[in-house]
Formats: structure tokens, C-alpha cells, sequence
């Protein structure tokens, strides 16, 4: 039985039915086969308002409302101009200025595309004009928007936290270094790229004149509330003054003052269009967790993760050897399923097991978060590469095709993070 429904569903995946419907197909199915199965249609119904049924639920709408506000609100502009200004008159500064945008903005928005639209729409015209080739000006925006889902806040911890029984703090608190690092190494291929292919200096100069200009007071004022937006949102939870959740309403409240009486970016009449889209947004991601949450419950009654740590124990004795194979599966994994359901379907089956072999389960979600987030940039269905790709009016596999080296720097951080646990777990 587990296996017809694993088939169904990854058939359901081939055939592009929406992840929500291909959980819900494969949830069904076996109280339909088999009418004496304890996971009818009525347990389905129980499991899918239970895995709703929480608080910190709450936090993935809010946070994606902040990040549509700040993102309409011109912040990554501002965040830029600060970033610019310091590093951009070095060498590959100005690409370092983008991944570090895409770092700062992604502890606002949470999410991977948003991030990509957000900093896309404003750096990948910067950089083209500059001399940069517009192809690898949308591949570096496209992949280093990656950071956000692994930079804190992040939806796909709290998915994970959600579906695992973990810590959602603990796991927004071990995302800081990892992000870190992988924006590092992103950084060094940006120079290594700009020292080879070269830069246009005269150009460059010329751009920080004008932010030398306006005077280093300005942009830092400028970019101020923009910069103070993240210390807000993360400080108030590692503080314990605020839970995730509360923190997620902190920044909506916090966006519509800075955007509506600060920077007058937006209006009160803007609201209700956020509000909005906010639920659209969230809408099928809603569904999709309910869904996961009663698919790990019919799973646990087919008894597939015992199943599975049955398997791995007696075909991975090594926990190097695994974790290896793990990234495998997690980068094939990536390049179909979003990061979200991943960790919601995965996670659960893979806690048990990896505990095991000494895996913390916070290490094992920060893991998995970055290695999914890869198939943002991977062919042939990475979204950032269809949000980047738009921008500069190319193919998005052509996109793609110019990650490939941004992939491999990102792969050197993600092997230092899988095989160094006090990178994530020092500040616990």
C-alpha cells in the first residue's frame, strides 16, 4: 500500500497537478482501497484541521504581508544604495552589493521569489547598466535570492518546525550562520567572475560618485528603517521578548508605518490590494499544509518512516555516507518540489532515523532547507529562474545555464554546512 501511494503521487507530480492535489490524491487512496483502513475520508478531514489548527501557522501569512509591503515600500532600493556604497568601488563590489541585498532582504520577506522580484526588479537594471552581461546579472540575483528561505525568518522552517515538532526559534536562530556563508561563497565566485570577465571601472566609479555624493548621512538615512527592519524581527524573538508568530505581526505593523508615514512609499488605499494578494498567496500554501499534515498521518499508519528507517539502517551504517546521499536526493528533490512541501512530506520520515545517527533535528531542517533551495536556480522548473528571467527578457534555461558556477560555490558552503554541525547549532 505505501508503495501505490508514493506511486500516485509522483505520478500526479509528472503530470503537473498541483503539489496540494497530488498530497491529496495520495491521502485518499488508501481509505478508499481499503474500506476497513483507520485513515478514512473522516480521519483525513480531523488530521487536515489539526495540522492548521496552531498559532504558528499564523506567522507564514504575516510575514508574506510585511515582505509585499516593504518589497512595494522600496526597501531593496535602499538596502542597495547602503550596500553600494561602502563595497561598490571594489572589485566585483557591485555583485557582492546585489548577494548581500538578497541576504538582508530575505530576513524581511522569508521567501526565495519574493526576494527574486523584489531586489531583481531594482539590481539587474543597476548592474546592466554598469557593463555587466544582463544574463549573469539575472543568474546572480536568481540564486542568491535563494538566502531567502534560509536566512531567518523563513516560511520553510516554520513548514518544518510545524510537521517535525521543532522549535521554530531554534531553527530561525541556527539559519543566521548558514545564510551567512553560503552568501560568503557566492560573494567569491561574484569577484573571481568580475576579475576574469572584468569590469567596466570607468562606469562603476562614476555610479559611486553619485552615492559619494549624496553624502554618507543621506543614504544611511535612507536606509535606516530598512536596515533596522530585520534587527526588529529577529532581535525581539532571539530576545524572547516576541514568539515568531508575534514577531510576523511586529513586521506588518512595522512595514505599514515605515512605508505609509516614514518613506510615503504606499497608500492607505494600497492596503487592501496587500491584504489581498496576501491571501492569495497564502491560500494554496495553506491547503498544501493541511494536506502534508494528514499525508504524514496516513504515512505513519502505513508505517513508512518505520519502514524507511528500517531500509536506511540496513543500508547506510555510516552517517556521512547518508547525509551524502541525503543531498542527492534533497538536490533531485529540489528541482520538481518546493522547498515548503519538501520539508512538510520528508521531514517527519526522515526525523526518526537521522536522530538515530546523532543527527539533530534542528541541524536536519537547516539541512534540508538549503539543499532544496538550490532547485530555485535548477532547471528545468527553478522559479527564480522564470521571475529573473522576464527581467531580462532571455530564456530562463539560458539563466540557468549561467547558475551552474554560482551552484558549485553554493554547494561548497551547503557540504561545510552539512559536515560541520557548529556552523548551525553554535548559537543554541
Amino acid at each position: 500500500m505505501t508503495a501505490i501511494v508514493f506511486i500516485v503521487f509522483f505520478v500526479c507530480l509528472i503530470f503537473a497537478v498541483p503539489i496540494a492535489m497530488c498530497m491529496g490524491y495520495a491521502t485518499i487512496l488508501p481509505g478508499l482501497l481499503d474500506p476497513s483502513f483507520t485513515g478514512n475520508l473522516e480521519f483525513v478531514m480531523r488530521s487536515m484541521i489539526k495540522g492548521v489548527d496552531t498559532m504558528s501557522i499564523l506567522a507564514i501569512p504575516l510575514f508574506m504581508l510585511s515582505g509585499a509591503i516593504m518589497a512595494t515600500g522600496g526597501l531593496s532600493k535602499r538596502l542597495f544604495d547602503v550596500f553600494a556604497r561602502f563595497i561598490g568601488r571594489f572589485r566585483g563590489g557591485m555583485p557582492c552589493a546585489v548577494v548581500v541585498t538578497c541576504l538582508f532582504y530575505g530576513a524581511i520577506s522569508g521567501s526565495g521569489p519574493a526576494t527574486c522580484a523584489a531586489v531583481g526588479a531594482m539590481c539587474i537594471p543597476v548592474l546592466t547598466n554598469l557593463g555587466y552581461s544582463k544574463v549573469f546579472a539575472a543568474a546572480l540575483v536568481a540564486t542568491s535570492a535563494g538566502l531567502g528561505v534560509i536566512i531567518p525568518p523563513s516560511i520553510p522552517y516554520i513548514s518544518f518546525g510545524l510537521v517535525t515538532d521543532t522549535s521554530v526559534g531554534d531553527l530561525f536562530t541556527a539559519g543566521i550562520f548558514p545564510g551567512c556563508l553560503i552568501a560568503l561563497w557566492l560573494m567569491i565566485y561574484a569577484v573571481l567572475y568580475c576579475v576574469i570577465k572584468g569590469e567596466d571601472r570607468e562606469k562603476i566609479e562614476a555610479n559611486h560618485k553619485e552615492l559619494r555624493d549624496r553624502g554618507l548621512p543621506k543614504v544611511l538615512m535612507d536606509g535606516f528603517f530598512a536596515l533596522l527592519s530585520p534587527v526588529i524581527i529577529l532581535g525581539g524573538i532571539y530576545s524572547g521578548i516576541v514568539t515568531p508568530t508575534e514577531a510576523a505581526c511586529v513586521s506588518v505593523f512595522y512595514a505599514v508605518f515605515v512605508c505609509l508615514f516614514l518613506y510615503k512609499s504606499i497608500t492607505f488605499r494600497d492596503l487592501w490590494g496587500f491584504f489581498r494578494d496576501a491571501v492569495k498567496s497564502y491560500a494554496p500554501l495553506g491547503m498544501s499544509l493541511c494536506l502534508a499534515r494528514a499525508f504524514v498521518q496516513i504515512l505513519a499508519l502505513l508505517k513508512a518512516p518505520q519502514q524507511l528507517s528500517a531500509w536506511l539502517s540496513t543500508t547506510f551504517t555510516s552517517k556521512n555516507l547518508f547525509l551524502g546521499v541525503l543531498l542527492l536526493i534533497l538536490f533531485l528533490l529540489g528541482m520538481v518540489l518546493d522547498v515548503g512541501p519538501a520539508n512538510t512530506i520528508l521531514g517527519p520520515m526522515l526525523i526518526t532515523f537521522t536522530g538515530s545517527l546523532g543527527v539533530n533535528q534542528v541541524h536536519l531542517g537547516i539541512i534540508m532547507t538549503c539543499a532544496l533551495a538550490i532547485g530555485f536556480v535548477t532547471p528545468p522548473f527553478g522559479m527564480n529562474l522564470f521571475v529573473a528571467a522576464p527581467m531580462v527578457k532571455e530564456n530562463p534555461m539560458t539563466i540557468g545555464k549561467e547558475a551552474y558556477p554560482l551552484i558549485l560555490f553554493y554547494m561548497i558552503a551547503l557540504l561545510m554546512i552539512v559536515y560541520i554541525p557548529p556552523i548551525s547549532l553554535c548559537l543554541l
